[in-house]
């Protein structure tokens, strides 16, 4: 016990020698299961309603349009206020949102507004929960484990997203669509539970004067535009976002019409997408803290959007298969480094409001992109428009890296 208790930062598990850590991440891994379920289920369902990509896009805009909205207040929110009592909050509404979901399907009264008005809703919640959990690691941990909390926290999100899309499958061939609904609204239980029974001391406790709304966001973003490499690793994150991450919304349309693997292949190929973050989370939580950040980063996003494009043009199922292993495993180096990255550059006062511009860039310029590419492939289709948006990915990210070289050293 004296050993585990004296590890080094650099160990796999050095985080997870904190309580509330401990606490907030068991509790993660059961919600975040129920969360990939949901995304699988949900994009199953808008395809069986519509049968249109455009809306499989438009459903995902409606999640991630509230990210741009309304995500620098809620860093504001969580510069100002205890960060555990946001999450939780968040969280009991979430568990309700879902419920909502759940009982419409069930009865059969759902449509695809019903799905877009709750998808909304869902990410104005996420819009004020990810930036006070993002900055809420530091917390728990502190500097010296940071890293390892969020390889530890991705390793939990992404064995997740490999596992919840599989059962997903299985669960709408044997139960139907309502189950995996239901299931993920109990899963939000494990981690209000764990909050519930997480202990601060009140030095650890951390909230900040207020001067007015006006004068701190543009002290945010004062900040953010005054540090060439705070911006960097924004922008960065934020090309990936606007050309990349939009694949997800449209693999219902691989499995379906491409690869012809139905339900059980849309969870397959989401869950290799999971497996290559998972084990890239895990490498990166055994590796440890490292000097080559930012060389880890620039090789992180070439692989994604090498791998998303031979992907994008793929009607080889196994192929698909690998190439979504990789485009996992490469937007997981590339997202956990950035994240720590800026954790570890901003100070405490402004952390909140740094996360949420990240958090802006990174999940909310999907919006954007997820509507772009949805309005392209319905008019010269899908495999073309994912082909064009993860050359545009390329190009970009090799761009960024010729131009702030400093930045990827």
């Amino acid at each position: 016990m004296l050993l585990l208790l004296n590890m080094k930062p650099f160990q796999p598990l050095s985080a997870l020698t904190y309580r509330n850590f401990r606490l907030f991440w068991f509790g993660q891994i059961i919600s975040l299961s129920g969360t990939w379920m949901h995304s699988a289920a949900q994009g199953w369902l808008v395809f069986k309603l519509t049968n249109s990509p455009f809306y499989l896009g438009l459903v995902s805009s409606a999640l991630s349009l509230p990210i741009l909205l309304f995500t620098l207040a809620g860093g504001i929110v969580a510069d100002r206020f205890f960060k555990k009592n946001i999450i939780l909050a968040a969280q009991i509404i979430l568990m309700l949102l879902v419920l909502i979901l759940a009982v419409m399907v069930s009865t059969g009264v759902v449509t695809v507004w019903h799905v877009l008005v709750i998808s909304f809703l869902i990410g104005t919640t996420n819009s004020f929960e990810i930036p006070a959990r993002q900055s809420f690691f530091i917390e728990m941990v502190g500097k010296e484990t940071l890293m390892n909390a969020i390889a530890l926290n991705s390793a939990a999100f992404h064995g997740a997203r490999m596992l919840g899309p599989a059962i997903a499958g299985i669960i709408i061939g044997s139960l139907g669509l309502a189950a995996c609904f239901y299931i993920n609204a109990v899963s939000f239980l494990a981690v209000i539970f764990g909050l519930l029974r997480m202990r601060f001391k009140p030095d650890e406790i951390k909230t900040f004067p207020r001067s007015g709304i006006k004068e701190e966001f543009k002290e945010g973003l004062k900040y953010i535009f005054g540090n060439p490499r705070i911006y960097t690793l924004i922008l960065s994150s934020g090309i990936i976002s606007f050309f990349g991450f939009p694949y997800v919304a449209f693999l219902p349309v691989y499995a379906r019409d491409i690869l012809k693997t139905g339900a059980t292949g849309l969870g397959i190929l989401m869950g290799f997408a999971g497996a290559g973050a998972f084990i890239g989370a895990v490498s990166l939580a055994i590796k440890g803290d490292s000097p080559n950040k930012g060389a880890l980063l620039a090789a992180s996003s070439i692989t994604f959007s090498i791998a998303l494009l031979i992907f994008s043009m793929s009607t080889t199922v196994w192929l698909s298969y690998l190439t979504l292993f990789l485009v996992g495993l490469g937007a997981i180096n590339q997202i956990a480094t950035a994240n720590s990255l800026l954790q570890l550059a901003a100070p405490d006062e402004l952390r909140g409001r740094v996360m949420s511009s990240f958090t802006m860039v990174f999940l909310g310029m999907s919006t954007i992109g997820t509507f772009s590419i949805g309005s392209l492939a319905h008019y010269i289709g899908t495999q073309y428009a994912l082909e064009t948006g993860a050359g545009l990915c390329l190009f970009g990210s090799l761009l960024l890296i010729l131009k702030k070289p400093e930045t990827f050293k």
